[in-house]
């Protein structure tokens, strides 16, 4: 990786989480220099949404094809800046390739202008245009740095803003990556601005100078940027923390469900705002199931490197094995049994940990409702579904939740979770990989949707533009306006029906 000097004279080197080795060295940035990246920005942001809707979708599909020709390498930067195993890694490079198609497609419908019911039909005439909101700041995370960083500037670019991304300070070498396939793709200059920095200086100035911001991350700090976003009145989206439930019902086919759900636990080592912390398995399938998952669990590959056979990585860094460490070690020591891991693999590296299933968590371990965000999960036996349920709906979170057993069955239970996305035997890909589909939190998960038609709609401001023609609302001249009046209320009480 070439390393990229700036005028601030700073330079911050990557390394591995794996195994300690160098990445590569890139900026960092001052809040100086990210305010001129801004004032670039918003200088650019006339002239591309002035650029036809067709010439940003051309873009975006060759950027979308760009991403499947260097695969190999961005798995290979993905993993190599973050230590996830590599099919988490390509579930970033699926999702990149997806969202860049669907908005690419979807643009041209949700921007153009639409007509509009109106009060007096063929009297008025009403549209509603999308404008660009100017100049969209995005604080992206570690944990997944192609997708939590691109991913949300795709439609934004597409809707006609420009960009200012703050990628992690852990991971900045993707969304680089990124950003050059981006030029490559025609996407000119200043449109995508990726700056690395603190969130201390550059996260900031996003806050205080951006006209939209976008942030990925945990609650407390997205409740901090949402407080100062309303301070300024900019709009603010953000996917925050999750403690997301998994249940397995009473008819569910263990010997089907066991290896998904597995899954659903343990991608990207737990580090994944939607993966599963807690399970809530029916008494009637309880003890088949967990002696059934707990050695499906115990079979995983677990280390660095890039092959494909390997079903878990490392940690982000030794920090975060730490915090992980220490949520277990306080569930234990208050009660809870470890049915399987429960300790760090010293042998592999600093930063990995094994993947853990407890048994008997008491409600005051601080795991049973507290974001863990590693390879963590505790199950708990239920008697009934509506048990299940309530235990899944009791938490300040409300991000993704997850259904293993009969369709039927699970259907029903869905409808009744207090999250944003559901998945029915899956843990959260069904749902994640819906890009036309809304994904976002209830409660404290989150504000704002990515993905679907408000995905891109949430980066502009709609605009209303009525013209008024033949007669004027308050009514004709020479109409008495009691007549004009019981004239309104005989139209609107025998036309009614005429205005669905």
């Amino acid at each position: 990786m070439t390393t990229l000097l700036n005028q601030d004279n700073s330079t911050k080197t990557i390394k591995n989480p794996a195994d300690g080795t160098i990445v590569g060295t890139t900026n960092y940035h001052s809040a100086d220099t990210a305010r001129e990246y801004i004032e670039r920005a918003r200088a650019k942001q006339p002239e591309w949404a002035a650029t036809p809707v067709k010439e940003r979708k051309k873009i975006m599909l060759r950027y979308h094809d760009l991403v499947l020709k260097h695969q190999k390498e961005l798995l290979d930067l993905i993993q190599d800046e973050n230590g996830k195993n590599r099919r988490s890694a390509f579930e970033e490079v699926l999702d990149s390739a997806l969202t860049a198609r669907h908005y690419a497609y979807r643009a041209g419908k949700l921007l153009r202008s639409d007509r509009a019911k109106v009060a007096l039909p063929i009297a008025t005439k009403t549209r509603v245009e999308h404008a660009p909101v100017g100049v969209v700041g995005i604080i992206a995370p570690w944990n997944y740095p192609l997708v939590l960083a691109l991913s949300d500037a795709i439609p934004a670019i597409l809707a006609g803003n420009t960009v200012v991304l703050k990628p992690d300070s852990s991971t900045p070498l993707t969304a680089l990556r990124a950003a050059e396939l981006f030029a490559e793709a025609g996407l000119p200059k200043d449109v995508l601005n990726v700056v690395p920095g603190s969130g201390r200086e550059v996260g900031q100035l996003l806050v205080q100078e951006a006209d939209y911001l976008m942030f990925t991350g945990s609650s407390e700090t997205g409740a901090k940027l949402a407080s100062q976003a309303g301070e300024r009145l900019i709009g603010f989206s953000g996917e925050l923390g999750g403690k997301n439930p998994l249940i397995v019902t009473a008819d569910a086919d263990v010997d089907k469900v066991v290896s998904g759900v597995r899954h659903a636990c343990f991608s990207n080592t737990g580090q994944l705002c939607i993966s599963i912390e807690r399970m809530y398995v029916h008494r009637a399938v309880a003890d088949e199931f967990i002696p059934a998952f707990v050695r499906c669990v115990e079979k995983m590959r677990i280390g660095g490197g890039h092959d494909w056979d390997i079903d878990m990585g490392s940690l982000i860094n030794e920090d975060q094995a730490d915090t992980v460490a220490e949520f277990v070690e306080d569930a234990v020591s208050k009660g809870a049994t470890v049915a399987t891991g429960g300790k760090r693999l010293t042998d592999l590296g600093p930063a990995f940990y094994a993947p853990t299933v407890l048994l008997n968590v008491p409600e005051d371990a601080r795991l049973y409702r507290e974001e863990v965000f590693g390879p963590v999960v505790y199950i708990e036996v239920v008697d009934s579904h509506e048990e299940a349920i309530a235990k899944a709906n009791d938490t300040d979170y409300g991000l993704n939740a997850s259904v293993f057993g009969k369709p039927s069955t699970a259907h029903k239970i869905a409808s009744q979770l207090q999250a944003g996305t559901v998945n029915i035997n899956e843990g959260y890909g069904a749902g994640w990989s819906s890009v036309g589909a809304p994904m976002g939190g209830w409660k404290r998960s989150g504000v704002g949707r990515r993905h679907g038609d408000g995905g891109l709609l949430k980066y502009t401001e709609s605009r209303t533009v009525a013209e008024q023609r033949i007669v004027p609302i308050a009514g004709p001249d020479g109409i008495a306006p009691e007549r004009w009046a019981q004239a309104l209320t005989f139209a609107l009480k025998y036309g009614r029906d005429l205005m669905r």
